[in-house]
């Protein structure tokens, strides 16, 4: 037997809530202005994105990790905590999709040393990483810029107070010559971390907040200076295609412009040094 049911229309024509509520005027554009999208949700991805939220950068936050239950778990976490920060759409997934038109994508995936781990056997696994990121992030978002979250290897000369250079006050200044040993404060930065490490197993908010500081720049075209990763082939005497971190003017397009810092013999010694320690290893690499 063939029963028909029949509705009442007002239920089949029954208006939402919002729809009671608003009258829509005119139609809204969908694609966000200010999207950012976020590789990767471990520590460091998360304290970006906490950061990023809190600053009121963004008006839309994906998350995009492989692993799922943390990827859902991190997510509904931000979602609760929505009313305290502007960001009115936080998404996620598995599937790089839900990053479609990101004006700016973070990655801060990767993979960790493994105990007794060659540095060019951690190198080679990460690029096999990002061989599957940025092809996927590239084809959902093609004007996008992208961060790499990495470690940094910056070079960075002097001080200089109301323009005045700290070395023209003393020319001793930073070396063994120095009486107030100053030299140690830069091998105190150099070693920060791994005391971090050792006592926490990583880091994580200094990174979101110098993440976020550079996102800042980017996004309101800031033109600001910051020691980022960057091309340095013809550089200080160098030939080969390298990515190392100096100061360039960081704005709307990425990094425009660099800054020519003055080195010493021995600073552009150990720049070089530094060089070739990553042209070793990268001309060894499989791509």
């Amino acid at each position: 037997m063939l029963l028909k049911f029949h509705y009442p229309s007002q239920v089949l024509k029954m208006s939402t809530v919002k729809e009671k509520l608003i009258e829509n005027l005119i139609e809204e554009d969908k694609i966000s202005q200010r999207k950012i999208t976020i590789v990767g949700t471990g520590a460091v991805g998360m304290a970006c994105a906490i950061c990023i939220l809190l600053k009121d950068l963004a008006d839309e936050l994906a998350l995009v990790d492989v692993a799922v239950d943390k990827l859902k778990g991190e997510t509904m976490d931000l979602q609760h905590g929505s009313l305290f920060f502007n960001t009115s759409k936080i998404t996620s997934g598995k599937d790089y999709s839900v990053s479609a038109n990101s004006k700016l994508v973070i990655v801060t995936a990767g993979a960790r040393q493994q105990e007794g781990e060659s540095r060019l056997a951690l190198v080679q696994r990460n690029v096999n990483i990002m061989k599957s990121i940025i092809p996927a992030i590239v084809q959902h978002s093609p004007d996008c810029k992208m961060l790499i979250v990495s470690n940094p290897v910056p070079l960075w000369s002097g001080v200089n107070v109301a323009g005045v250079a700290l070395k023209t006050l003393d020319p001793k200044l930073g070396t063994d010559a120095d009486k107030d040993q100053w030299k140690n404060i830069h091998k105190q930065v150099v070693e920060s971390a791994y005391e971090i490490i050792k006592l926490k197993g990583y880091t994580s908010w200094a990174i979101g907040l110098s993440v976020t500081d550079l996102v800042g720049s980017v996004l309101k075209n800031l033109r600001r200076v910051h020691p980022v990763s960057t091309m340095v082939k013809g550089l200080y005497g160098i030939k080969e295609e390298i990515f190392l971190s100096i100061p360039c003017v960081l704005g709307q397009n990425g990094v425009s412009d660099i800054v020519k810092v003055n080195l010493n013999s021995d600073e552009e010694a150990l720049f070089k040094k530094s060089a070739d320690t990553l042209w070793n290893v990268q001309k060894e690499l499989v791509f």
